[in-house]
C-alpha cells in the first residue's frame, strides 16, 4: 500500500484551510485599524519596533495589548501587567471549555496551535453550531489568517507610527467596541442572552462614569449572573440547541 497522501484528503484539507480564511476575512479587514492603533501607541509608548511587534507576535491579544502599553507607560510593575492581562483574557478559559469536545481528541500539536490562535474572532466562526467548524484544519484556516492580518496591521502601525501620532484620537480606536458588538449581538438568540445584556451596559456605563477598580469586570460577572438565573427560573437551557 502507498504511503503518500492521497490527494483527495490534501484537496479537502485545502479546502477547509480557505473556507476559514474566506470565513474570517470580513473580521480581519475590520481588526486593521485597531491592529494600526496597537503598533503605533506601542512606539509611541517607547518601546522598540521589536518590542512593539512582539507584543502582537507572542501575547496575540488586542484589548490585552493596549492594556500593557497603557500600563507600561505609566510605570506599572510586572505584577500589576500580570495580573491586568489575566483579567482581561481570562474569557478565553470559557472559549477553550466550549469548544473542547471538538479538539480534546486532537494531537497535542493540534491542541497547542488551536489554543494560541483562540480569539474572539476565531470562536465566533468556529461556535459548535456550525458543522463545518468540527473540522481543524478549518479552525487553522481562520485563526492562521486572522493571526497574520493581525500582525501585519501592528507592523504598518509600527512603521507609520510618526505620521500616526494622532491616531488614537482620530476614532478609529472605535474599530475594537465596532467589533465585539458585530461579534456579540448574532449570538443573542435566547432571553436569557438579552438579560445578560441589559444588566452588563448599564452597569458598565456606571462603573466607568464612577471610576470605580474592576468595574468593567463587576459588571460582566453580574451580567453572567443575571442571565444564568433567569434560565434557570424559565427553565431555559443555555446550551446551543437544546430547550
Amino acid at each position: 500500500m502507498s504511503q503518500h497522501p492521497q490527494p483527495g484528503r490534501e484537496a479537502r484539507r485545502g479546502a477547509q484551510l480557505l473556507k476559514g480564511t474566506l470565513a474570517m476575512s470580513p473580521l480581519t479587514l475590520a481588526v486593521l485599524p485597531w491592529g494600526l492603533l496597537v503598533g503605533s501607541l506601542a512606539m509611541d509608548a517607547g518601546l522598540s519596533p521589536l518590542q512593539s511587534q512582539g507584543l502582537s507576535a507572542i501575547i496575540f491579544a488586542g484589548a490585552a495589548q493596549i492594556a500593557i502599553i497603557g500600563l507600561l507607560k505609566a510605570g506599572a510593575g510586572l505584577g500589576a501587567i500580570l495580573a491586568t492581562t489575566a483579567l482581561i483574557t481570562s474569557r478565553h478559559l470559557l472559549y477553550s471549555m466550549t469548544m473542547r469536545s471538538k479538539v480534546s481528541a486532537l494531537p497535542l500539536r493540534w491542541r497547542l496551535t488551536l489554543g494560541f490562535l483562540l480569539t474572539d474572532e476565531l470562536f465566533a466562526i468556529a461556535h459548535p453550531g456550525k458543522e463545518e467548524a468540527q473540522d481543524p484544519w478549518y479552525m487553522l484556516g481562520g485563526g492562521l489568517s486572522f493571526y497574520l492580518g493581525w500582525n501585519l496591521a501592528t507592523l504598518a502601525g509600527v512603521l507609520l507610527s510618526h505620521q500616526l501620532q494622532a491616531f488614537d484620537t482620530s476614532g478609529l480606536d472605535f474599530a475594537i467596541a465596532a467589533i465585539f458588538i458585530a461579534l456579540v449581538v448574532p449570538g443573542l438568540r435566547r432571553r436569557s442572552h438579552w438579560v445578560c445584556v441589559l444588566v452588563t451596559m448599564p452597569l458598565a456605563v456606571l462603573a466607568e462614569a464612577m471610576a470605580w477598580p474592576m468595574g468593567l469586570l463587576l459588571a460582566s460577572v453580574s451580567g453572567m449572573v443575571a442571565g444564568a438565573l433567569f434560565a434557570n427560573l424559565t427553565g431555559e437551557s443555555l446550551m446551543e440547541g437544546k430547550g
